[in-house]
């Protein structure tokens, strides 16, 4: 399903999706260092402020089955931030990969072109 965004709207969209890959990257980076805090600023930078940014012309044309997807996509970033100060580094990995599941999942349906 594409989402219908004007080229301004698709550049600032595809900048946020870019930045969720980037903050996956940070997070893999972090657990494989054992870097805690690593993790938890990798984490943040697809949360909830990043999606609180997104510009309002963008998130009206969202339709709500995008939202409820991305939306706890944003909260369980949160949440691996939370996790990252005291879970062992196995279940940081496993949250991890849950955290994909709603990713994989977006791009198998919607489409910005």
């Amino acid at each position: 399903m594409d989402l219908g965004l004007t080229p301004e709207e698709r550049v600032e969209f595809l900048a946020e999706m870019r930045q969720m890959l980037a903050s996956v990257e940070g997070i893999l980076q972090g657990i494989g260092t054992e870097d805690r805090n690593r993790i938890a600023a990798a984490a943040r930078l697809s949360g909830n402020r990043m999606a609180r940014a997104t510009p309002d012309s963008v998130r009206e044309k969202l339709p709500q089955s995008f939202r409820d997807i991305g939306g706890p996509t944003h909260l369980l970033s949160e949440e691996l931030a939370v996790r990252a100060e005291t879970d062992e580094m196995d279940s940081l990995a496993r949250f991890t990969a849950e955290l994909m599941n709603p990713c994989v999942a977006c791009h198998a349906v919607f489409r910005v072109r």
